[in-house]
């Protein structure tokens, strides 16, 4: 499979992921209700975090909504627009549209506060997502690049990108 394949299939699977209501359109209610289960799952409800986290979910649809041109994206719409948001531009796609959700979740996990994700905070995230024991060490050890034994944002949305380049396997969309 090329990297560009590889890229529209994962991006199809995030599609089916979002589309929440299984409706073939995602629109700003699957985004809420992606980001409202993920604060459940974190137990970050009604914290300022959680909000802060919903806040930036909901302000990633309104960017790809924006440069779709329509509230409601179908699989075709979807993938053609992150790809013209975000994979084309490579970092700075990543950066500008994932970054503010991921720095979010980072934000949510940080429990000791040091802006980093150890092994203990990841549990968290991996426990949503429906990942856990050697699975996890795994793609926690494949995700820190530094060696630190600890994760930065960048670190997180390095993954992400080359989850979606198809450079990594790293199973970081649950589903």
């Amino acid at each position: 499979m090329t990297t560009a394949t590889k890229a529209d299939s994962r991006l199809e699977q995030r599609f089916r992921l979002w589309d929440s209501n299984g409706n073939g359109v995602i629109e700003r209610s699957d985004f809420e209700t992606e980001a409202d289960g993920i604060i459940s799952r974190l137990g970050a409800e009604g914290t300022a975090k959680g909000n802060a986290l919903r806040q930036a979910y909901l302000s990633m649809f309104e960017r790809l909504a924006e440069a779709a041109g329509t509230q409601q994206m179908n699989r075709e719409q979807f993938v053609a627009v992150a790809e013209q948001e975000i994979i084309s531009k490579g970092d700075a796609g990543f950066a500008s549209v994932v970054q503010p959700t991921i720095q979010a979740i980072v934000d949510v996990l940080d429990t000791d506060g040091d802006g980093e994700i150890d092994p203990g905070e990841m549990t968290k995230w991996f426990d949503a997502i429906g990942l856990s024991g050697a699975a996890a060490a795994q793609a926690f050890s494949e995700m820190d690049t530094d060696g630190s034994g600890k994760l930065s944002t960048a670190e997180l949305v390095n993954a992400v990108r080359d989850y979606h380049l198809g450079r990594n396997d790293i199973p970081l969309l649950g589903g």
